[in-house]
């Protein structure tokens, strides 16, 4: 068994908010050498503490935040930390990763991860510095939005910018709306599957990391640096590491070859897609740069809108994602409009993704007269109408009339709303949304999304040859199951560490060696990720989850009905993929259960007999 002498700190909090307790534990060796941090820490903590029968908003649920070994080392992307917790959309795993400062600051403070537990009496928000922990009130920052949270405990605090890392939950926590996130550092989210929700329902309204004084013990520095450089130079080999622009880098592309959500898919048609690029978008807005922990590239900005109704709002940035779902996808043009609602979406503490997917969903089904303004509250939820959206949105936040409807997300409000709902709603019967894409012409990230554990992508945008072959697909996607698990373990942002020049099997294995003294290969580290991608299924299979669930709305498994993509539908394919992606995986396609010869495999055989008992 390998014995690491860098990159944790080997100590956990566990934060008992029933009796407001705080206590230290120990970081096994043995758990290191299975799970490495992150998202496998995450993974064993839930499988092992919260048994079947515990809901998403039971006082016995846990809200982990995890670190990885690399976190807090000069290295682009390892400021990030993840969130693992029991979700209330898929009430299965929820896994999901924030970018920023706190994942370095965590490890600073003197910690790898922190297990909370308990549900408070009264409102708490946790501060963590030098090696201590301390639970305060939080009553002055009830009904305060995610930003309010950050600024007021920084001056409660007497913390400068950059000296603290605050993450916290808005009103949508606050009132238990199920696709509620947590957010932090000016626009940074780890928000699928509702984590916000379960910290809201532990009346914990925020977490706080001071930058604090402690370091990193790393065994070979000089190791650690050569490989950082060497993937540095790599990465700005690749044109998606040009971030100056932005992630909206893509926009046009996506729309050119069909990919682009347009008015909740009844379109693939975005003539304006031009408009939402980072090379013509500049002109129209001031920025200033506002980076992660360690990252060289300029891709995250504050900006001030110049032009137009919104003139003069100021706030971060929107990735790709957040400029495709408040233009494209609820049929607006206007960029001051998507800075705004961006915005607003983080300020409140809703899940991106989410909450486009169901407000385009209204918006539809008003155009077509299924909804009418007695049924919205007097807001004409047409195609563009930013305002009404901007509405509709504090109206979920805070469960008001058909918000309360929407709060639960877009599967179950189009449930409650009726047949015709159904058929326009976008989402896996697993109960989450997937990403703003047209993920029907991207059948690798929509069989992903169907077949994930946690609530979100497990693989991610996956290069395949051929994009439509209903054999590569599934085989390609459980290829990569492992690599990207085990990216999540380390807990590194994927965009400086993951790139079409280097993959991780050569320098995240050799900068993790470096870093810890291990002696980990390659394939030992694809079996990392395996096991941890295998946790979470049995997980769910023990929460109730069947392949029943792995399948697809109506309208997120019909074709294209235009554009260069037309009739690229993945529906007369979608059994047989799952045959193929279960028999890759090694699961059982009728229960959906990872094989006992799949467990014993990696080293998972003591969950063998929950399952197969």
């Amino acid at each position: 068994m390998a014995m690491y002498r860098g990159g944790y700190t080997g100590r956990i909090l566990r934060v008992d908010l029933t009796n407001e307790q705080i206590t230290e534990e120990h970081l096994s060796q043995e758990i290191l050498n299975d799970f490495v941090g992150g998202a496998g820490l995450g993974a064993k903590v839930l499988y092992d503490e919260v048994p079947p029968g515990v809901e998403w908003n039971d006082p016995r649920n846990r809200l982990i935040l995890a670190t990885g070994p690399l976190n807090g080392l000069k290295v682009a992307g390892a400021g990030s930390f993840c969130v693992v917790t029991k979700g209330p959309l898929t009430n299965g795993g929820a896994s999901s990763q924030a970018n920023g400062y706190f994942g370095a600051y965590l490890k600073f403070s003197g910690y790898d991860a922190v297990i909370i537990q308990g549900s408070a009496r009264r409102w708490l928000y946790l501060y963590v510095h030098d090696g201590i922990a301390e639970l305060r009130d939080a009553g002055f920052l009830v009904g305060r939005d995610t930003v309010e949270n950050e600024q007021l405990i920084k001056k409660e605090l007497g913390k400068g910018e950059r000296h603290l890392s605050v993450f916290g939950i808005g009103p949508a926590g606050e009132n238990l709306v199920k696709f509620a996130a947590i957010v932090g550092d000016r626009g940074h989210v780890a928000g699928h599957n509702g984590t916000g929700a379960v910290m809201g329902s532990k009346k914990l309204k925020a977490v706080a990391a001071a930058r604090g004084k402690g370091d990193i013990v790393v065994v070979d520095k000089d190791r650690v640096s050569a490989v950082y450089r060497q993937t540095l130079s790599k990465w700005k080999e690749d044109p998606f590491s040009d971030y100056y622009w932005g992630t909206s880098m893509v926009f046009s592309r996506f729309a050119v070859e069909g990919d682009l959500g347009v008015r909740n898919l009844t379109s693939n048609t975005f003539p304006e897609h031009a408009r939402f690029m980072g090379d013509s978008y500049r002109e129209e807005m001031e920025l200033k740069r506002s980076s992660c922990w360690a990252c060289p590239a300029a891709h995250c900005h504050i900006v001030t809108v110049k032009q137009g109704p919104y003139a003069g709002y100021v706030a971060e940035e929107p990735e790709f994602e957040g400029w495709e779902t408040w233009g494209s996808l609820i049929g607006q043009t206007d960029l001051g409009a998507a800075v705004m609602l961006n915005d607003v979406t983080d300020r409140l503490g809703l899940e991106l993704n989410e909450a486009g997917w169901t407000i385009g969903m209204v918006m539809e089904l008003y155009e077509k007269g299924v909804l009418g303004e007695k049924d919205t509250g007097g807001l004409p939820m047409n195609w563009g109408n930013v305002e009404a959206v901007r509405k509709m949105l504090s109206n979920i936040a805070y469960r008001r009339g058909l918000g309360n409807v929407l709060a639960e997300g877009v599967m179950r409000a189009a449930r409650s709303i009726g047949r015709e709902a159904t058929e326009s709603a976008v989402f896996i019967n697993k109960g989450s949304a997937p990403k703003p894409h047209d993920g029907r012409v991207k059948w690798a990230s929509t069989l992903d999304q169907a077949t994930s554990s946690t609530g979100t992508f497990e693989t991610g945008t996956i290069p395949v040859p051929n994009p439509f072959s209903p054999e590569d697909v599934p085989a390609i996607l459980a290829r990569e199951k492992g690599p990207r698990f085990f990216v999540d373990c380390l807990v590194t942002c994927q965009f400086p560490t993951l790139t079409k020049h280097s993959t991780f099997v050569g320098h995240l294995v050799d900068m993790f060696n470096a870093t810890t003294g291990g002696n980990l290969s390659p394939e030992e580290a694809k079996k990392v990720g395996l096991r941890t991608a295998n946790l979470y299924r049995a997980f769910n299979v023990r929460h109730g989850i069947t392949p029943e669930a792995e399948s697809l709305s109506p309208r997120y498994l019909s074709s294209p009905i235009e554009g260069p993509k037309k009739g690229k539908g993945i529906a007369p394919h979608w059994e047989s993929m799952l045959d193929i992606h279960y028999r890759e995986m090694g699961w059982d396609r009728k229960s959906g259960k990872p094989l006992p010869g799949t467990l014993r495999n990696l080293r998972l055989a003591e969950v063998i007999p929950d399952l197969w008992s």
